[in-house]
């Protein structure tokens, strides 16, 4: 029986249009395309839309400093954007902007019904505001300690270590994070979003439950805010408007009142679509309205709150023609090296870097989909893993299997394909098994990675089948001509099989794979059941990174010279030390040590005390000046080299037992040097 055509509408998390995608949004977004791919290869037909998140204070604050308008602000960010997002292949269907007439039109329009079912109402309200920049502060600009955990250093919107949504005012020790002052309490009138109403609790509480919208994790978090049963919730109204100055959407009953960009941002989601029909000549309403509509959200974990209590609650009173989400999919953060990515530190990874080092997007779209779940997990950016799996599975198994195989058949056979469908059917079954089921169902279930893992089974499969079949000995016997023709036939057949499986994750790379079984096309799924007639002349599919490539993406940006600076008054660089002799190299001891503990030296502005073990009997304390730089707690495990013959110093906090290296230049940062994989402690650094 055949399967029901599926409709979706998917979106993926606005980024804030205050400067270039940062590599959390690429995740994001390939994560997306990816699905997106397989849906339109199985005969979905998707509407794939997102926008600029274009409103606030942020944005206005950054324009006022350069001396713009807002819009120009935004205007220039936009024109950033077609570069990235064409360079890592990402199918969106249109791309808008929250700062549109669409968006305008639809918040206000949500707005006026939810008011309407007596859902918004105004009380004054005690407000931060910063006297020296006369101004009510925006959550984002108040930080100060949460008072459910004590963290400090925290907004009052959500609490980056126990979650919790906290009002400006609970905040312990508050202050400007614009001017560093202390705010001043001052009343305000703001309207309100009525969240914890018992007919909107009863709603979500309704909407969460269904098996499958949401991930278990996730249901759990908005359980605790939910409340259990049918007890209180814990729901606080939402504040959903606030005063000018602001960056934002006119609330149309309230002068000098703005919507909170939080109300604007999600409908931007809508606006993007809207704006997208019309250019197909389709009715949004009636298109939102039809019950075969799928609508999907991909989302990270910090905005949860947002995407799962506020977002759904005002699609839902607002009523027709608006319709709640099917699917929310929340993903984890991505590091580098199991740390929290840092541009000060150097460990950030820029998407323009990415392009502009010319590096292939396939190779980071695999290597994200290979460690992708349907889990709430933070993933690992790790640049020699990156290296060893790309040039591993993409070129050494995958790519390895046409370039072997097609050597043959344009040698011998003019790129024809033995005509044998029904044995070539019977040995792929031997290889893959039900393959194509599973993969189809983990790729549509977000279980990338399992997905990756199996094609590689298979690829495996197929090299060791090429290997056993030893063609370039069949090649030599005449009588062996028919079976050589059978070997590569498979292995190309079986190469576009993988090829189809792969097309949503290596699009660039899989329209190659088209183009050379003879198709003009991008692949479908349906590619898997047809014959392959010919190939044509082999050309590379894809080349190997070079690791010193890596090395120039992860490298620490310079610091430019302060603006301010004339360039006649930048100090030079220190002359660089005289020659010395491999004698006087040799005098010094580098050896690999492993930080086996690491601690804040009390009563030290810059010191840290390093515990290190160099393969000798008792490990080492070394002090490092590395305090503004590394926390102490990230350091455990490390290796780093260090010098082991340095003469042991006596200082105020004990005695240092060596000197680990680390680099600096004339921008912030330290860094410590890290040997390659494979190093163990005590080894000699020649």
């Amino acid at each position: 029986m055949s399967r029901a055509r599926r409709t979706l509408f998917v979106t993926t998390a606005l980024p804030y249009a205050n400067g270039p995608f940062h590599i959390g949004h690429i995740m994001e977004y390939i994560q997306a395309d990816i699905w997106v791919r397989f849906q339109r290869m199985r005969g979905a037909e998707v509407h794939f839309v997102c926008a600029d998140d274009a409103h606030g204070a942020p944005i206005m604050l950054r324009a006022e400093r350069e001396g713009i308008s807002p819009r120009e602000l935004v205007e220039r960010i936009a024109a950033t954007r077609p570069k990235t997002l064409a360079g890592f292949q990402l199918s969106f269907d249109h791309w808008h902007s929250t700062d549109s007439p669409e968006n305008v039109e639809l918040s206000q329009d949500i707005y006026r019904k939810l008011k309407a079912h007596g859902l918004v109402y105004a009380k004054p309200v005690e407000q931060f505001y910063d006297p020296v920049k006369q101004m009510f502060l925006p959550d984002r600009y108040i930080q100060g300690t949460c008072p459910k955990c004590g963290t400090p250093g925290q907004y009052a919107d959500a609490c980056e270590k126990c979650s919790t949504v906290n009002a400006p005012t609970d905040l312990i020790d508050p202050r400007s994070t614009l001017t560093g002052v202390r705010p001043e309490l001052r009343s305000s009138e703001h309207l309100f979003f009525r969240l914890s109403d018992p007919k909107v609790v009863a709603f979500l509480r309704e909407w969460t439950s269904r098996d499958g919208r949401l991930q278990p994790e996730v249901l759990n978090k908005v359980r605790e805010w939910l409340g259990e049963g049918a007890g209180e919730s814990k729901l606080a109204d939402w504040d959903i408007s606030r005063d000018a100055p602001y960056f934002g959407i006119d609330i149309p009953d309230a002068p000098g009142k703005y919507f909170y960009v939080w109300l604007d941002a999600p409908i931007g989601y809508l606006a993007s679509l809207k704006a997208h029909l019309a250019k197909r000549g389709i009715g949004f309403a009636p298109f939102l309205q039809d019950p075969a509509l799928e609508q999907v959200h991909f989302i990270g974990k910090d905005i949860v709150y947002f995407h799962t209590l506020f977002w759904p609650a005002m699609l839902k009173f607002a009523g027709a023609p608006y319709k709640v989400p099917d699917d929310v999919h929340v993903h984890g953060f991505i590091t580098f090296l199991n740390e929290k990515m840092s541009k000060s530190r150097g460990t950030g990874i820029s998407p323009d870097a990415y392009l502009d080092l010319g590096m292939n997007p396939d190779w980071l779209r695999y290597y994200l989909a290979a460690k992708l779940n349907d889990k709430v997990e933070d993933l690992d950016f790790n640049p020699d893993d990156f290296v060893a799996r790309v040039n591993s599975d993409l070129v050494g198994k995958y790519v390895n299997i046409a370039s072997r195989a097609a050597t043959f058949l344009a040698r011998h056979f003019d790129g024809r394909l033995r005509d044998d469908d029904a044995q070539r059917t019977a040995w792929w079954n031997t290889v893959a098994g039900n393959a194509a089921d599973e993969i189809a169902a983990w790729i549509d279930g977000r279980e990338f990675g399992k997905a990756v893992r199996r094609v590689m089974e298979i690829a495996d499969a197929v090299n060791r089948y090429f290997d056993e079949r030893q063609p370039w000995l069949l090649s030599k016997d005449p009588a062996k001509r028919d079976e050589l023709w059978r070997v590569c036939s498979d292995c190309i057949v079986a190469f576009r099989n993988l090829s189809v499986f792969l097309a949503p994750i290596l699009p660039a790379t899989a329209r190659k794979a088209a183009a050379f079984v003879g198709l003009d096309r991008d692949f479908l799924w349906i590619d898997l059941d047809t014959p392959v007639a010919r190939i044509v002349a082999y050309e590379h599919l894809m080349t190997r990174i070079d690791p010193k490539v890596v090395e120039a993406l992860i490298a620490p940006p310079a610091a430019p010279p302060s603006p301010a600076t004339p360039a006649a008054a930048i100090a030079p660089k220190a002359p660089s030390p005289g020659t010395i002799s491999i004698d006087d190299f040799a005098k010094v001891d580098l050896r690999i040590a492993r930080i086996v503990a690491a601690e804040h030296v009390d009563g030290a502005d810059k010191l840290v005390r390093l515990t290190l073990d160099i393969g000798e009997a008792q490990p080492r304390t070394v002090f490092a000046g590395i305090k503004s730089a590394y926390d102490p707690a990230a350091l455990v495990g490390r290796l780093t080299p260090m010098v082991a013959n340095l003469a042991p110093r006596k200082m105020k906090f004990g005695l240092s037992e060596g000197m680990v290296l680390a680099a600096s230049g004339d921008g912030p940062g330290i860094y410590l040097l890290a040997p390659d994989a494979g190093a163990v402690p005590g080894m000699r650094v020649k």
